[in-house]
């Protein structure tokens, strides 16, 4: 049976009161969570037999499943920490607040996607929502071979739905600059700033992670390459300056979850207005790591290649098709409806999308934020030229997004890297 909650009380006009123990914030444990969820969510009853595990493998937040076997009911509480756990540093619990309005936000523009947010907690720093794990974590069902078919399909639908309305192409737009007041996340901006856009090239605090072997080819290729840290710094500059569009900002494959029926996309912690090529860039780039990892590691697995080579393809050519579509639909500006002014923006947004695809690809190589695609491969004689191939896709996206318009000619430059 759960144990019953922890009281005190206070004395405020000779009145006695009880307090609960979730009214300060303290970091939750097993049997925390569990009392959490009778006392704070009522989601269940103190007779109850919760049963309560933490499954997060994240380095900023604490995330639990909590449930019952009688009857099935169960809940996913995420907690957020004011300390990075790989070292300590003090970290801003108002990311919470920030992932609980991007969900409501996104539920209403893409409700099919986004698991239900049933308790914002702003004391305890804590969300409550629906149980997704019906559903797995795709960069794991990538890496096992899992490529469903729906991907794409589902996955630009996504984006263009919850991108292009959140502008100021289609909201009123002294709301889109209330919602960009609200969406300032400068911890977590800074640092993707840093991981992301700046070290992998300029390794100034020291943080790169560089495979034994490739240490002079990350310098020539990466540090030594004024042109691509110019075309880097162009990026930089958008993802710090250009408020387009409200972002998850950690799009990767570890935050989306899929199964034969659909996908749910979760962690929009790192969301902020930026340029909304970034979220599709991220997407893009995450599928590469796993095509990489095949074809190197299981060249025999020809049908899963296929699939992903389909996938990313399909994934660029969708989305751009999508946002046209929606941009017809939901764009009514004068100014804006201009075929020349619609070619120009949307051209930008892929543009910007490769470039940030390849941003992604080099700093998961590099930096100190690898992926398991990447960090499995033990064997040097593949890993070596395996991490060389995704970082030279990286540089051509980056070197070419604003001539390339189709993701057939995405997947050809990757196939001549490996050939």
């Amino acid at each position: 049976m759960a144990q019953s909650p922890i009281l005190s009380v206070c004395f405020i006009g000779g009145r006695m009161f009880r307090m609960s123990e979730f009214d300060q914030f303290f970091l939750m444990k097993v049997e925390d969570v569990k009392r959490y969820t009778v006392e704070v969510l009522h989601y269940f009853q103190p007779e109850d037999d919760i049963q309560c595990a933490e499954i997060g493998d994240g380095n900023i937040n604490y995330v639990f499943r909590v449930w019952t076997e009688k009857n099935g009911r169960s809940v996913i509480v995420k907690q957020a920490d004011k300390l990075l756990r790989s070292s300590g540093r003090p970290l801003d619990i108002y990311r919470n607040k920030i992932e609980a309005q991007i969900l409501h936000l996104e539920s209403r523009l893409a409700p099919d996607y986004i698991p239900e947010v049933f308790h914002y907690d702003e004391t305890m720093a804590a969300l409550s929502m629906e149980d997704i794990s019906a559903y797995a974590n795709l960069r794991k069902e990538l890496m096992a071979n899992h490529v469903y078919a729906h991907l794409s399909e589902n996955l630009s639908t996504f984006l263009a739905n919850v991108l292009l309305p959140t502008t100021d192409l289609v909201m009123d737009r002294q709301e889109k600059k209330k919602q960009v007041k609200f969406f300032v996340n400068p911890e977590l901006c800074d640092i993707t700033e840093d991981l992301v856009l700046t070290e992998p090239y300029y390794n100034y605090k020291n943080r790169n992670v560089v495979t034994e072997g490739n240490e002079a080819f990350v310098e020539e290729f990466l540090y030594h390459d004024q042109d691509l840290k110019a075309e880097v710094a162009k990026l930089r500059n958008g993802f710090m300056n250009n408020a387009q569009a409200l972002l998850h900002g950690d799009l990767h494959s570890g935050s989306i979850f899929a199964n034969e029926r659909g996908i749910k996309i979760i962690d929009p912690e790192f969301a902020f207005y930026g340029p909304m090529g970034y979220d599709i860039g991220n997407v893009i780039g995450n599928l590469f790591f796993s095509w990489g990892n095949k074809a190197f590691t299981m060249p025999e697995a020809g049908e899963a290649i296929a699939a992903l080579e389909k996938t990313i393809c399909e994934l660029y050519d969708k989305t751009g098709e999508k946002l046209s579509v929606k941009y017809d639909e939901t764009v009514q500006f004068e100014f804006y409806r201009s075929p020349q002014f619609k070619t120009y923006y949307l051209d930008a947004v892929m543009a910007d999308a490769l470039g940030y695809a390849g941003t992604e690809m080099i700093r998961r190589v590099v930096g100190d934020s690898k992926v398991m695609e990447v960090t499995c491969v033990k064997d040097l004689s593949k890993r070596i030229p395996m991490e060389r191939t995704l970082i030279r896709q990286g540089i051509f996206l980056i070197k070419n997004r604003e001539r390339i318009r189709s993701g057939s000619e995405i997947i050809e430059a990757f196939r001549l890297i490996l050939a």
